[in-house]
């Protein structure tokens, strides 16, 4: 097994989270709850990124912030709808998740095109 972190977003609404990451490419692996009517946790995917989304009060905090490091952001900004900005380690965005969680969405300088990188 590989060592990894897999951050925690709270989300009031994981079928509408689920469905806003999926703009940014991620897909839905699995959903727990612990019986009908309780909260749902979630895990969504791009390539070897997870993110676990919790409806679960206590789990992580709104306004949270996450990197996400891709090799196209401009196909990301595209989708969005937004411009990217220069930095001196790259180009980036930054969006909010509908729950206010927000992500800084950046390519490294000298990358462009292609898939999701982890």
């Amino acid at each position: 097994m590989e060592e990894e972190v897999i951050p925690i977003l709270r989300v009031a609404d994981a079928a509408a989270a689920v469905a806003w990451y999926e703009r940014l490419g991620f897909v839905q692996r699995w959903e727990h709850r612990f019986e009908p009517g309780l909260p749902v946790f979630t895990e969504v995917a791009r390539g070897e990124v997870r993110l676990f989304l919790s409806e679960h009060e206590g789990d992580a905090r709104p306004d949270t912030l996450v990197y996400l490091r891709v090799r196209d952001v401009d196909a990301v900004a595209t989708e969005f709808g937004v411009e990217p900005e220069a930095a001196p380690w790259g180009r980036e965005i930054e969006l909010r998740d509908p729950d206010g969680n927000r992500l800084r969405i950046g390519t490294p300088e000298g990358v462009s095109g292609g898939a999701s990188e982890s």
